[in-house]
């Protein structure tokens, strides 16, 4: 990873100072590198997990994902991101927008010398991704189940991207086309795993414990699983979770009462079931890839994503 982090510092300079301070921010502020550490997991798989292609693509997707983030947090008025000034907070939208579009341009840069194959891979998982933003803005059909709108969401906007980054990692490290396939799949199951498992951080978590405000997509009335599992009960004793959940949450008394409720809810138990039962599946997807520490360490890291604490 040492080698990957000193290609993105070189990757994200700029002829210009301030782009490169902009486009730094994100990076050095942290995150768990969890997409290209996927990448160099999927490449021991093959006959060179060393090669230079696998760090470059680590590089696209950690890149890809950083330029989502400045948008995001664009669309979200977020004020912090890993625990900084977001950029727009810290210069403002312009420079924030122009600066995922840079980071965006950076990957496309990068995955041009993949070669064709990557760049096809590429523009299908950012067609996905965008998709998936799109979707989270539009609320789902009156015929629509909810829950099976926001799996979309969740599908597009995080497992697309994770899915590519076992998929280069297996391709770029010479494994065999049916471990690429395997592992592409698994990468799609263990990426919604990995927002969903998010999800219940959100509700879960005690202050301090994940580095995150309990119950922010709550309050800020963002859908997560264990909220929309908690919606679909029919339980007459969930009335008042209800309307709180139906009004407004940017009360401290309101947000703390239905923060206590779905902790004690079914549905928060519930979430962590099929979050769990997520990783299963993708451990299953594995059978292709041979038994051993490879094989041992993409298990173990699907399991730590289902149940992680930040």
């Amino acid at each position: 990873m040492q080698e990957v982090e000193v290609a993105l510092t070189g990757h994200v300079r700029s002829r210009a100072g301030f782009v490169t301070e902009a486009a730094s921010h994100l990076m050095e502020a942290g995150g768990k590198r969890f997409r290209p550490l996927l990448v160099l997991l999927a490449a021991e798989t093959g006959e060179h997990p060393q090669a230079d292609e696998v760090i470059r693509a680590a590089c696209v997707v950690e890149l890809t994902h950083l330029a989502s983030l400045y948008h995001d947090d664009v669309m979200d008025e977020a004020a912090l991101r890993r625990g900084a000034d977001s950029a727009n907070a810290r210069w403002d939208n312009h420079v924030a927008i122009l600066t995922g579009d840079f980071l965006f341009s950076k990957s496309s840069e990068l995955t041009a010398d993949l070669g064709p194959d990557a760049v096809r891979i590429q523009a299908e998982t950012f067609t996905r991704l965008v998709e998936g933003q799109i979707l989270e803005t539009v609320k789902p059909g009156p015929d629509e189940d909810p829950l099976e709108h926001y799996l979309e969401v969740v599908a597009g906007k995080t497992g697309s991207l994770i899915a590519t980054s076992a998929r280069y990692g297996a391709r770029f490290g010479g494994a065999t086309p049916e471990v690429e396939e395997a592992l592409t799949s698994y990468g799609e199951i263990v990426g919604s795993a990995f927002q969903l498992s998010d999800d219940i951080l959100d509700i879960a978590s005690e202050s301090g414990e994940s580095g995150k405000v309990p119950g922010t997509d709550l309050r800020e009335g963002v859908p997560t699983l264990p909220v929309l599992m908690a919606r679909a009960s029919g339980d007459p004793a969930d009335a008042r979770l209800h309307e709180l959940l139906d009004g407004d949450l940017t009360d401290d008394d309101r947000h703390a009462e239905a923060l206590a409720l779905l902790r004690r809810h079914p549905a928060l138990d519930e979430a962590r079931a099929y979050v769990v039962a997520r990783a299963t599946e993708a451990k299953a997807r594995l059978t292709a890839v041979p038994d051993g520490p490879v094989r041992a360490a993409l298990e173990a890291f699907a399991d730590i994503v289902a149940v992680r604490s930040a």
